[in-house]
């Protein structure tokens, strides 16, 4: 027989019991409302910190547009990458003055970009991640753009100039040296007539360093090349006019530089008794050896130092200072501290001319023969690429000059500090 199941007596509550529950929940929920509103207090805090924090002082910042160049906007983030590459290896000190420097390049890579496209020219992310392994490490992706730009201009180059520079043109076969004076040119001229070979004479002599390496064989040229290959103002016009096998006299070109100069140097006083020792000196430098001697004629002549130096110096110091300066080792170039601080040194003798091959001064005498010339002679690839290259600077030189461009620059002193900021970690 089965046993009945006892149930469990029902306990009663008395409305105490209730009442002190009901004043319990309600405790509860004021404390869990406060605690609510201590969170959301907390949290509001947090977020007002990282909103200034971060989005007033980074994320907005970065994300607005600082240039804009025929339309194209580019935001400040885009900026500070570049300034970050193109000043990796500077001085924090020196960024802030690379600033205009970098907007330019913004503008010049953007111009080409769309000038080429406009002209049907045309590219793969293939060639652009090519071009971006190339250098190890790779090129950070933050710089993808500079690797368009250099795939751009490779293909205007081979492709688009390629049609565009002649494949024949009157050329002639060029030797040329470039020497420091006159006299030097007169002396070159004489052993050159007396059966001496020109090219051992330019590999020795020539002050120009496309001749000196070519020993002045410059070789077949055309209109155009000679400029760009010697930085010369007067080659090309002498060489295309002169009489084949015949050797120039001595023609000047008063402007053109060269890595060579010569002191006068009047050594005045030494202080030793400080490190390190510093010289008083006047001197003056110029750009031959016979020019030196002239004026060293000069001063030993009575004329005055102040004046001659502020003439003839091309030395800026001693040019603007009468020639008088103060000095210690190591500020100078290695001859002038040879002769300055060397043990035999004279105090107030005038120096011989002292030859420095650190010293650049300009001005010097050309000699030219033209050993053969030819009219619609066929241009080798070395021309070729001299004229594509300079076709394309000339394009992207005149992308820059095109008054039609709509290019508004909206940095000003402030954002610009900030970049620098921001880069730089401050």
């Amino acid at each position: 027989m089965a046993k009945k199941k006892l149930e469990k007596p029902r306990r009663e509550t008395t409305r105490r019991q209730r009442s002190r529950w009901k004043r319990q929940k309600r405790r509860q929920r004021i404390i869990l409302g406060i605690a609510i509103l201590i969170v959301v207090a907390v949290l509001s805090v947090v977020g007002v910190g990282v909103y200034q924090d971060w989005y007033v002082s980074d994320y907005k910042p970065l994300h607005e547009t600082v240039l804009e160049v025929n339309g194209t906007k580019f935001n400040m983030e885009y900026f500070t990458n570049m300034l970050r590459y193109y000043t990796q290896d500077m001085s924090p000190d020196f960024v802030f003055y690379m600033t205009d420097y970098v907007v330019d390049l913004i503008e010049r890579d953007e111009l080409i970009k769309q000038e080429a496209t406009a002209l049907g020219i045309t590219f793969s992310d293939e060639e652009v991640d090519e071009l971006m392994n190339r250098p190890d490490p790779p090129l950070d992706e933050d710089y993808r753009a500079l690797a368009v730009t250099q795939v751009l201009l490779q293909k205007m180059r081979d492709d688009y100039f390629e049609e565009r520079v002649p494949f024949y043109a009157d050329q002639r076969h060029i030797m040329a040296m470039f020497l420091e004076s006159e006299a030097q040119a007169n002396e070159v001229t004489a052993r050159i007539e007396a059966g001496e070979d020109f090219t051992a004479l330019a590999a020795e002599f020539s002050l120009d360093e496309a001749t000196k390496e070519a020993a002045g064989d410059l070789g077949w040229r055309p209109l155009g090349v000679l400029p760009l290959v010697v930085e010369s103002t007067v080659l090309e016009d002498i060489a295309f006019n002169a009489e084949v096998g015949v050797l120039s006299p001595p023609i000047l070109e008063e402007t053109k530089p060269k890595q060579v100069g010569y002191w006068l140097i009047e050594v005045i006083e030494m202080d030793e008794t400080v490190e390190p020792v510093r010289a008083e000196v006047r001197r003056i430098l110029v750009g031959s050896e016979q020019e030196a001697i002239d004026i060293r004629d000069r001063l030993e002549a009575g004329e005055d130092f102040a004046e001659l130096a502020a003439e003839f110096s091309l030395d800026t110091l001693s040019n603007t200072l009468g020639g008088e300066i103060t000095l210690s080792p190591g500020e100078s170039t290695a001859a002038f501290d040879i002769y300055v601080f060397g043990l035999e040194v004279e105090w107030g003798v005038l120096s011989q001319p002292i030859r420095d091959t650190e010293g650049s001064s300009t001005g010097g005498y050309w000699l030219i023969e033209v050993v053969a010339s030819e009219i619609a002679r066929e241009l080798d690839e070395e021309n070729r690429l001299i004229l594509k290259n300079d076709a394309l600077n000339n394009w992207i030189e005149g992308l820059s000059a095109n008054p039609e461009n709509n290019i508004v620059n909206h940095l000003d002193e402030e954002k610009i500090q900030w970049a620098v900021n921001y880069i730089s970690g401050g």
